[in-house]
């Protein structure tokens, strides 16, 4: 990680540092150094884990596909800063080089009132504030995050949405304001949050979180280490199954609007630039053969990006990422461009095992597998106990929030999970309340029907059937209601048929098409040949650096260093497309 923070006149870039073997990893004050990149005064003001950082490697251009985990991610985050915040603190600048890729896209500061009710509560907040998100922000970003002067009645800083990530009302978080550090570690983790992580005591077993790092602990630990800077290996497998059942489809792709000055070696391709492949040491190790001074070397076409190998465009048709799931379509490289596509997903509606939504087959075995370890229980389960309206069985609560309502004989499997065989607790969240178990003899054979509410921290109730499982023949759900597809009012792709039969419609309400058909609706045979690449540099608009200013919140971003093993994170917004399955052939 280099962590590079502003006084207004100079950079100080604070890279890999040896400290004393003596010494705790959190004690290196009073160090200076120049940087091995810049040769720039360095100072350290903080006695904080520095010792582990090192400069992010630059992903090295391999030929063809990346998987989920190996490839580049970024995150565009936007800050608001609100009323408190601003009549506490006004000095402040800095800006971090993460292999995260944290980049800031947006601000807002409420500097004369706040534009919602922040209070004790952080829930309350986090639930007000992605309301206005909603409503009132009209900027895109991947997640959107409140830094309050107000210090929260909770025992910890801030909270996010679990898994909200590329959500425009769930990607999101509200946390204090205070130290450098313990700001940026709060926000490190209202960011795993975001992207699927849990508190590591919430895993069934002690030994799945065991913490690699004695001396700062993790992350995601509930255990008040100060300054942690590494995720346990839960918390990495929660992210990466996060990912490979169609989460944060997002994150693929570069962001396309930054805060920041464009600035030559800072890796992202900006206005007036034809390429740009970092520093010096990151050129070294890839596209410094390509790219001089942010100018393309002669007859190259590109430096960076996975369908840009040996200074020229990958051929048209080479797969650049691969499918995640059931529900995820293959990219492709184009041809005439050294960027692998928008990592997109099938339009909300296609049929897998179940149904897609938001890029995963939901199915109701599927989330009694992923929440208690085994199937769901059979369908005279649900019609039994959630008819009755109780905890053990229900649609939900009531308006008061005290009671529970009584599923409709046709909404009864979008109401409370009932599996079969559940353990004791559930895999993520904590159990609320007694565990659902009833054997009921019916047509000569004895059902298992269990169920429980396993309540995340953001107020999320996992012990409910999924938005998007089939409950019937066309039918799926959608707020505990069991609807015919047509009421989605799902978009289409373009084409008398869908894509003409020779694609995919995406949620960005594009046909993604089949090998050797291509225009808007594939209905144009095509077929690849072998060319020789097309001629002329590659100019492109991209982002600018991952040099985040970060105005009036201080060290905000200065530890969210989520960094695993080399592995950038990162998020791009998608604009959500849905698909009418009635226009599908097979369905």
């Amino acid at each position: 990680i280099c962590i590079v923070t502003f006084n207004y006149t100079f950079m100080y870039i604070l890279p890999q540092l040896v400290r004393p073997t003596s010494a705790p990893p959190h004690c290196l004050s009073g160090l200076s150094a120049l940087c091995p990149t810049t040769r720039q005064p360095l100072f350290l003001r903080y006695c904080y884990s520095i010792s582990a950082f090192s400069c992010p490697p630059t992903p090295q251009v391999r030929r063809g596909q990346r998987t989920v985990q190996t490839e580049t991610k970024y995150i565009e985050l936007m800050v608001v800063n609100d009323h408190d915040l601003v009549r506490s603190r006004r000095h402040t600048l800095l800006i971090v080089i993460l292999n995260t890729r944290i980049v800031l896209v947006a601000m807002e500061t409420w500097s004369s009132q706040n534009m919602v009710s922040v209070g004790n509560d952080p829930l309350l907040t986090l639930r007000d504030f992605m309301k206005y998100r909603k409503e009132s922000i009209k900027e895109l970003s991947d997640a959107t995050h409140l830094f309050s002067g107000r210090t929260f009645q909770s025992s910890r800083s801030g909270t996010a949405y679990i898994g909200g990530i590329c959500s425009l009302t769930r990607g999101g978080g509200v946390n204090e304001y205070g130290n450098v550090g313990p700001m940026a570690i709060t926000l490190c983790q209202s960011l795993g949050q975001n992207i699927g992580m849990m508190w590591n005591k919430e895993r069934p077993t002690a030994g799945d979180c065991r913490c690699p790092d004695p001396w700062l602990g993790c992350i995601m630990e509930d255990t008040g280490y100060y300054l942690p800077r590494k995720f346990s290996r839960c918390s990495v497998d929660e992210y990466l199954r996060f990912l490979q059942q169609g989460g944060g489809s997002c994150l693929f792709n570069k962001p396309s609007k930054l805060l920041d000055s464009p600035e030559c070696g800072n890796g992202f391709v900006e206005v007036g630039e034809e390429c740009d492949c970092g520093s010096h040491v990151e050129c070294a190790r890839s596209g410094g053969a390509c790219c001089k001074k942010c100018t393309l070397t002669h007859d190259a076409m590109c430096s960076t990006g996975l369908c840009c190998r040996g200074c020229r465009y990958e051929l048209r048709g080479v797969t650049c990422r691969e499918v995640t799931n059931d529900c995820d379509v293959p990219e492709t490289c184009p041809g005439d461009s050294s960027q692998c596509p928008h990592n997109v997903h099938k339009l909300d509606g296609y049929m897998c095992e179940g149904r897609c939504f938001g890029g995963r087959c939901k199915t109701r075995d599927g989330q009694c597998r992923g929440l208690w370890g085994h199937n769901s229980a059979d369908r005279f389960c649900y019609e039994k106990l959630n008819s009755e309206g109780t905890e053990k069985g229900n649609c939900g609560r009531d308006a008061s929030g005290q009671g529970w309502v009584q599923c409709n004989k046709q909404d009864v499997l979008c109401g409370f999970l009932l599996c079969t065989n559940m353990s004791a607790k559930p895999r993520f969240g904590d159990l609320q309340g007694d565990l659902t178990s009833l054997t009921i003899y019916h047509q000569n054979r004895y059902l298992d029907c269990r169920g429980g509410h396993a309540v995340l921290e953001d107020g999320s109730d996992l012990g409910y059937v999924e938005d998007g499982t089939p409950c019937g023949p066309n039918m799926m759900c959608l707020d505990r209601r069991c609807l015919p597809v047509p009421t989605f009012n799902l978009s289409t792709c373009p084409g008398s048929s869908i894509c003409s039969h020779h694609g995919t419609c995406s949620n960005e309400v594009r046909c993604i098409c089949d090998t050797d058909y291509t225009g808007k609706d594939c209905s144009v045979y095509d077929p690849i040949p072998d060319p020789t690449p097309p001629e002329g540099p590659e100019k492109y608009k991209g982002p600018s650096g991952t040099n985040i200013i970060i105005g009036s919140i201080a060290g905000a971003i200065l530890l969210a260093a989520i960094v695993l093993g080399g592995t950038g994170w990162g998020f791009k917004n998608i604009r959500r497309g849905r698909y009418d399955p009635a226009q599908q052939a097979m369905v």
